[in-house]
Formats: C-alpha cells, sequence, structure tokens
C-alpha cells in the first residue's frame, strides 16, 4: 500500500516510483549537509561531528553528487524568530541555543524550501545536533537536543506557505528514530492539524520510556499522536510490517499534504545505544514505503559500520534509485533476522494502533478536567544537562477551536514562569482570553517570565532573515 498523491501547490512535485535507471536519479534530490564542527556534548560522546563526516566520506567516495538530479546544499542560519514560533526557550533563547542549533534547524528550514519551491522533488537534511526530544518548553539538553529542528520547519511551511483556500496545511511526520520522538509529541499534542507517527523500541526497554499506544493526543487532537512500541529485536520484516499495516492506511486517511521523516537511524543492527535489527537495505524499503516529501536527520551513533551506509541508501531510495548493492560490511542474515513471536507481537500491536486511530477514546490518557480547562501534570529530566523541570499544562477545553494552552513552568535554573500558546486557527474568545491572561500576567509580577505565542500573528519573516551559513 502507498499513500497517493494529495498535493494542493503546484510547485510541489508529484511522487515517483523507482524508475530502474542507475546512470541517474529518477526525481531531483536535494541533499542539505551540515556537520557541526563546534558542537559536542563531549569529545567521546556518540553526539559528535564524525557521525556526517563519515557519511559525506561514503557519499562523495560513490559519487552521489555526481549524479544528475542529486545536489548538496548548505543550511540556512534560523534566526529567533523562527525557533519562537515553537518553542518557549526559558530563561532566553541564548541561553538553551547555540549557532550549531540555529544551522541545523535552518538546514530542515531550507530542505522544506527545497521541495515546496519546486527546486527539487525530495529534500534530506543530513544535519546534527538532532531535535525530537526538545518539548514546546525548554530549559536545556535532554536526549541530545535542544531545539526540535522538524516543529521548527512545520511552523516555517505553515507560516510561508498556507494552502491556497485558507484551511489548515495537513502535515504527517513519521518518527522511525529508535527513541520514542517524546518532543514532536509534546509540541504537537493538541494540533488536530498534524498526524505524529513514532515507530520505536518500546519504552519499556530504552530511553525516553514513554510513546505507548495510549498515548493519543490533546483534548483537542485526540487520535492523531500515534505511537508504536515495537519489542526489541525488530528487524526489516518487522518495520515493513508495521509501515505497512499501521502507518500507510493512517497516512491514506489523514491525507496530509506533506508528509516528513524524522530519519533516526539507531535502530541499525550495529547501534551501540539500542537492541534493532534494522539493515541499510531496510532503511531503503522503509524510505520508499514511507515515500517523503522532506526527512531530516535525528540519531544513529554506529559512525562507521552503518550511518555511511544508510545514508546512502537512504539518498538514493529518495532519488529513486536502485539500492541492491548497498551492504554494510557486519551484515549478515543472522545479524539482522527476527524471531516468530516478535512478529506476531507486532501483527497484534499494529491491530491495536488502527482500532484506536479510528476510534479513538473520549479523553486522553494524560490528566483530567478542572474548571473547564484539561491540566496534566508533568516532570521533566533534562537527562544531559541534569536539570528538573516541573510543569502544570492546561488546554482550554473549547468547542470552536482546539482550546487556548498554558503553561505554568519551573526549574532549578529559572523561577516560576508561565507560558501561553494561542494557536493557529484559535476562536476569538481563546484569542483574546490568551492575550489577556498574558497581559495580566506580566502586570502582577508573579512569574519571573511570561511568554505569549500567537500562532495566526504575522510572522514577518523576510527572505533576507535566511541567511547561508558558512560552516
Amino acid at each position: 500500500m502507498r499513500v497517493t498523491e494529495r498535493m494542493f501547490l503546484k510547485s510541489l512535485p508529484m511522487r515517483t516510483t523507482d524508475s530502474g535507471l542507475p546512470e541517474e536519479a529518477s526525481g531531483r534530490l536535494g541533499v542539505v549537509f551540515f556537520p557541526a564542527f563546534d558542537w559536542a556534548i563531549s569529545a567521546t560522546h556518540p553526539e559528535r561531528e564524525e557521525r556526517l563526516l563519515y557519511t559525506r566520506d561514503q557519499l562523495l567516495e560513490e559519487g552521489l553528487f555526481d549524479l544528475p538530479g542529486i545536489t548538496e546544499y548548505r543550511p540556512f542560519f534560523a534566526c529567533d524568530a523562527h525557533l519562537e514560533r515553537v518553542h518557549f526557550c526559558l530563561p532566553s533563547v541564548e541561553a538553551v541555543c547555540t549557532d550549531s542549533h540555529r544551522a541545523s534547524a535552518g538546514g530542515a528550514i531550507r530542505a522544506a524550501r527545497l521541495v515546496l519551491e519546486g527546486r527539487e522533488r525530495r529534500a534530506f537534511a543530513l544535519v546534527r545536533p538532532p531535535g525530537h526530544h526538545a518539548m514546546r518548553v525548554v530549559h536545556g539538553n535532554r536526549g541530545f537536543c535542544n531545539i526540535n529542528n522538524e516543529a521548527v520547519m512545520v511552523e516555517y511551511i505553515r507560516d510561508r506557505y498556507p494552502h491556497p483556500d485558507g484551511r489548515p496545511l495537513r502535515i504527517a511526520i513519521v518518527d522511525t528514530d529508535v527513541h520514542h520522538g517524546d518532543g514532536t509529541q509534546d509540541i504537537f499534542w493538541n494540533d488536530p492539524h498534524t498526524l505524529f507517527v513514532s515507530l520505536h523500541q518500546d519504552g519499556r526497554t530504552l530511553y525516553p520510556g514513554t510513546g505507548f499506544p495510549e498515548e493519543c493526543g490533546g483534548p483537542g487532537a485526540l487520535g492523531r499522536t500515534v505511537n508504536i512500541p515495537l519489542p526489541p529485536g525488530t528487524s526489516d520484516e518487522g518495520y515493513l510490517y508495521a509501515v505497512e499495516h499501521a502507518v500507510l492506511p493512517l497516512l491514506e486517511d489523514f491525507r496530509p499534504d506533506i508528509v516528513i521523516n524524522s530519519a533516526g537511524q539507531d535502530n541499525h543492527f550495529t547501534d551501540p545505544l539500542a537492541s534493532m535489527k534494522l539493515s541499510a537495505q531496510g532503511y531503503a524499503a522503509l524510505t520508499r514505503a514511507l515515500n517523503p516529501h522532506v526527512a531530516v536527520l535525528e540519531g544513529g551513533y554506529s559512525v562507521r559500520g552503518a550511518l555511511p551506509y544508510v545514508n546512502l541508501a537512504i539518498c538514493l531510495a529518495l532519488a529513486g534509485m536502485p539500492t541492491d548493492e548497498i551492504r554494510e560490511p557486519d551484515w549478515s542474515p543472522d545479524a539482522a533476522r527476527q524471531s516468530g513471536a516478535t512478529g506476531e507481537h507486532i501483527a497484534r500491536l499494529c491491530e491495536q494502533v488502527r482500532r484506536q486511530y479510528f476510534h479513538p477514546p473520549s479523553r486522553p490518557a494524560e490528566g483530567g478536567e478542572q474548571d473547564g480547562w484539561w491540566v496534566r501534570r508533568k516532570r521533566i529530566f533534562y537527562d544531559t544537562d541534569m536539570l528538573r523541570e516541573n510543569q502544570i499544562e492546561a488546554w482550554r477545553l473549547c468547542p470552536d477551536c482546539s482550546g487556548l494552552g498554558r503553561t505554568e513552568t519551573v526549574s532549578e535554573r529559572t523561577a516560576r514562569s508561565l507560558c501561553v500558546l494561542v494557536p493557529r486557527h484559535a476562536c476569538p474568545r481563546c484569542r483574546k482570553t490568551g492575550l489577556d491572561l498574558a497581559h495580566r500576567a506580566r502586570g502582577d509580577g508573579g512569574y519571573a517570565h511570561v511568554l505569549l505565542l500567537d500562532g495566526d500573528a504575522s510572522c514577518c519573516l523576510g527572505d533576507g532573515e535566511e541567511t547561508d551559513f558558512l560552516a
């Protein structure tokens, strides 16, 4: 099963199938590359610049950029306004974001622009640092992430490429990183116009310990969050079964205007941080099945044994070229073999996921109703920065829109602060309530910071603010 083409922008290309022509790409591909030379958690940490340098060496050795239709690009340099369309950064953007994060988010933006402006058919942002563990409120680094690159890209798309008939853009994000994309889930938890699907190793066995099927969205977006926690030992066979029997039927129903792949590669059978069995051939098949318009790199820490081969396979699959000859050096049938019990578990899981998507519950699994608001309390640990945050998050239960968001947050680094989110396409009452709430909070002096994000406010981001980054 494949998702049919239902694009609205004239410049957005139709999806293609593999032509079988090895000498050139059947569909134009833009590869945005940025290794973040000046950012690393430590000199020996898995998240370091060598992750991408070995990959680029492999791509050059294979002559990828000599093929007609495949072009390398530099990222944009994202500005504060891009980041503040997504995040409440505390105490400030400068406190939690480096130039490398700006270039990584800007790389995702450039990838989107290449496709949406018709310069390329597909785009792959090979950038670091990763981002899918960065939540709406950011106090520091967790899971190697400060800024959510895909979310910044999504909000940029919505600002710059609105639907011609004025309806909300329908965007699907499929996260195939081995870790649950808890940050992306948090950002779009109450957004009915974004379908977030995460295929990941079961959170009972791996960081961040979340991502279970019952986590299916907020009160204004029930069913729009889909979690598929796969058992350790899942191979190419299991991933492709889950895509065919769960992900693609959901995409077919949701009818997205744009499909984005958070393309993590730490589910490879050689990755030191996880316990899955995906191969380079599996990544190629997965990419062809999802057929995303834009892919953005997330994790992947088998620097020599996997990443160069996996990224080559993904690039060729996105470009519509054969991938049959790609084999990583340690591959063997036994290394990527899945047990029968694992396959049976995945089949039952996919049935559960489909059932819950098409028949979502009447209320979220997390939190409860209080005085016309849906409230949930969150304790968040920033494992890289060793920082603890406590949140009280509330969403106004509104019959006319997805609902105003309000979050009180405090951490060991920042005193009690208030973050107010007026969602895109908010009703007049939610908008007025949100603006009044922020105004009163700023006046009474009870918060160290009061931040307001108005989704429908004019963004005023001109082309001149998206400058090329010189690595």
